[in-house]
């Protein structure tokens, strides 16, 4: 038995539905009872735990074979990533304490970079917490999510153009599906290792914005182009999508490090995976 964390969530729930798919049990961890019944009907255990809660999280976690684990989202974090700290050492205390066999923990592109990463540092945090564990580890550092395009659906469909922060508007970056990380998470939960891994994760190929542009003019069979929104007015972007101006820095410096291409895999002493779905393919789930 698996028991997974995040799983109201993309990730998570890819995680959860691929394992319950071959057959395995899961105990899917929730924050709220109003959704333990979906995942019963799934056929799955719950158990209820807030993520900084070390002892809720420890009963979570107890007699199972190993466990999928998280940071939930956060893009405007405080000043020093106090939350994040609350939450990796919550998750950690409660994997040792429980005794778990392994676990496997969503990363980031870029994590094993200590400066530079903006949010992203939040996972360099969780990295280096939960790999003191004397347990195998195998985390997971997956590229730009597709479904991130989400939001520039209704433009596209619109106005016929999609606004990026990504530029130039050719580069190509690895990018991958929520339903592949999913995939790839419920394959290494089951695999037997010793020590921590590091998994590069990535798509079958890498898109730049003006690929996103094709992509989804070809989908909605309309013009679609894209156009870069000057970093100079990012951080008004940004409060106009409800950001809070005095938390806008994380979000940028990621943005920077992307464009700059610091943001990168790391390549060196670590796995590659590669998913199946396209970004055409993922467009078509999120359409």
């Amino acid at each position: 038995m698996y028991t997974i964390m995040g799983v109201t969530g993309q990730v998570g729930g890819a995680v959860a539905r691929n394992l319950l798919a071959e057959g395995q049990k899961v105990r899917a961890v929730l924050r709220d009872e109003r959704k333990a019944d979906d995942w019963k009907a799934l056929g799955a255990e719950v158990a209820f735990a807030d993520y900084r809660d070390a002892a809720a999280l420890e009963a979570a976690f107890a007699g199972s074979d190993g466990a999928f684990v998280l940071l939930p989202p956060l893009f405007y974090p405080e000043a020093g990533f106090p939350e994040t700290r609350a939450f990796a050492k919550a998750i950690g205390t409660a994997l040792q304490a429980a005794g778990t066999p392994k676990y496997v923990a969503l990363s980031s592109v870029g994590a094993h970079r200590d400066r530079g990463l903006g949010i992203i540092e939040s996972l360099h945090i969780f990295e280096r917490e939960l790999g003191r564990l004397p347990m195998p580890g195998a985390f997971l550092r997956a590229a730009w999510f597709m479904e991130n395009a989400l939001w520039d659906i209704a433009p596209a469909r619109d106005r016929g153009t999609i606004a990026h922060s990504l530029y130039p508007l050719d580069r190509k970056i690895p990018m991958i599906s929520t339903a592949d990380i999913g995939a790839i998470a419920a394959k290494t939960l089951r695999q037997r290792w010793s020590g921590t891994r590091r998994l590069e994760l990535e798509g079958p190929a890498a898109y730049s914005p003006a690929d996103l542009a094709a992509a989804l003019a070809a989908l909605l069979n309309r013009d679609v182009r894209a156009e870069a929104i000057p970093r100079a007015a990012w951080a008004e972007a940004f409060i106009g999508q409800g950001a809070p101006e005095d938390r806008l820095g994380g979000r940028i410096a990621m943005l920077d490090g992307f464009n700059s291409g610091w943001i990168d895999f790391e390549r060196t002493g670590t796995e590659s995976a590669k998913g199946k779905t396209s970004l055409a393919d993922a467009l078509k789930k999120l359409l």
